[in-house]
């Protein structure tokens, strides 16, 4: 059974960072597309950056310079490392996967599989 796993969210000032993680159980993630998202109350669901197979990361404009993307293919994990944070950063972050032929979707509806998500509170 395919799982994502989120985890490393939490409360931070504005100005500091956090690192989320995404582990993937039931499959290798590196055989999927990637997309971490946010939403935030009251907002619809946003991709902050998108990832295909080989690895190429898109970030939206929001986060570039900000947050950066990696993995570890030993311990079938992504990170999501984000620094810089302000208060607009405040949302649940998720990490989705799609089986699509082609990778670097946006739209959330193009990710089958979703974590539960995992908090981020930026405070001013």
């Amino acid at each position: 059974q395919v799982q994502l796993v989120e985890s490393g969210g939490g409360s931070v000032q504005s100005g500091g960072s956090l690192r989320l993680s995404c582990a993937a159980f039931g499959y290798t993630y590196s055989n999927y597309c990637i997309g971490w998202f946010r939403q935030a109350p009251g907002k619809e669901r946003e991709a902050v950056a998108i990832i295909d197979r080989g690895g190429v990361t898109i970030y939206t404009d929001s986060v570039k310079g900000r947050f950066t993307s990696s993995q570890d293919s030993a311990k079938n994990t992504l990170y999501l490392q984000m620094n810089s944070l302000n208060p607009e950063d405040t949302a649940m972050y998720y990490c989705a996967a799609s089986a699509l032929r082609w990778c670097l979707s946006w739209l959330p509806t193009d990710y089958t599989y979703w974590g539960r998500g995992t908090q981020v509170t930026v405070s001013s």
